[in-house]
């Protein structure tokens, strides 16, 4: 019989038909292939960028030339755009602004035939230390409220260019996704004096029927209502409402469980398309008692159709127990 779960953040339902019960190889992935050709952010083509923001790895030599491991460059296409003012209005009851903000991208390794889940941890914490570092400086900007810091891997999932990157972009206004969560939080907070994230990472780690891995820091579940098979969240073991402030020990820690939470999911279904998103508290907000920043990833293996849109419900056909069962089997 399908199931109706409820998300206990957000309050949001999600059905769980298992009569359209699938296994990891059901799934259709396209054939990951590498295309080469022309690429701006190959090394040797640091001109054709915007002049970097931060760069790691580049112990001699000038700004924007090679030799670096891991650079940050304004996007050439910008969502937002970071000269100018807001200049807020109201036109009768609808309010607009300028559209200002900072939109980068985050080249995370000079190889081109590079992958986010195969680079090794030590590789792979450069990327978590620039999102850190980009948040930290962006934050002294008055006139940014928050940063969204996301990845895109495969087309599906909404990737435009085959060298592997991530995004972030700092925004005048609080998504409505943050506005939620943490309205949320505060509700359970208020409701029972502690944070229900605090309390998922200890009751999943009780259960362990959605534990995917762990290690002394940090966690990667399998949530409860799940959007999609095999979304999993990364969080860690002790409250914390700002990703900004983790030192490097810490985000060591985050780059080991993150890349073996990626390759779970790659031995699982291999090239799988997803998205990651970093949710934190606001820029300047100072800690929050009840919220606590963690990232989601999120395959892309279902789509929005008239129905999802109508009620906001998503349709999963695999339910989170089973998922991560598969995703504790893979051999690494």
């Amino acid at each position: 019989m399908p199931e109706l779960r409820k998300d206990p953040i957000l309050g949001r339902w999600v059905i769980i038909a298992q009569e359209r019960g699938k296994r990891p190889t059901d799934f259709l992935i396209e054939e990951f292939k590498v295309k080469g050709g022309f690429c701006p952010l190959c090394p040797g083509n640091e001109k054709t960028t915007p002049d970097e923001v931060l760069v790691y790895g580049r112990e001699w030599g000038y700004p924007n030339t090679a030799g670096w491991q891991l650079r940050v460059v304004p996007n050439k296409y910008p969502a937002l755009i970071i000269e100018g003012n807001l200049d807020k209005q109201g036109e009768g009851l609808y309010d607009r602004m300028n559209g200002i903000g900072a939109h980068e991208v985050i080249i995370e390794s000079p190889n081109h035939q590079d992958r986010f889940s195969h680079l090794p941890p030590h590789h792979m914490l450069l990327t978590f230390r620039a999102f850190r570092d980009r948040i930290r400086d962006l934050a002294k900007d008055s006139r940014f409220s928050y940063v969204v810091v996301f990845k895109n891997f495969g087309k599906a999932a909404g990737a435009s260019l085959e060298h592997s990157h991530s995004q972030l972009v700092a925004l005048p206004i609080l998504p409505r996704q943050v506005t939620s969560e943490l309205e949320g939080s505060l509700n359970y907070y208020r409701y029972k004096d502690r944070c229900i994230f605090c309390d998922i990472i200890r009751q999943e780690i009780q259960q362990k029927i959605r534990l995917v891995c762990e290690n002394s820091q940090f966690v990667t579940v399998t949530p409860f209502a799940p959007r999609t098979p095999f979304e999993m969240w990364v969080l860690p073991r002790h409250h914390s409402s700002s990703y900004a402030d983790q030192d490097d020990a810490s985000l060591t820690a985050l780059a080991e469980i993150f890349s073996e939470t990626l390759r779970r999911l790659d031995g699982c279904i291999p090239n799988v398309p997803y998205n990651f998103v970093l949710h934190t508290q606001p820029l300047r907000s100072g800690p929050l008692e009840h919220y606590h920043w963690h990232f989601e990833i999120v395959p892309k293996l279902t789509s929005m159709a008239g129905f999802e849109w109508g009620t906001g419900f998503y349709i999963n056909p695999m339910p989170p127990e089973e998922t991560c069962r598969y995703l504790r089997e893979v051999q690494l």
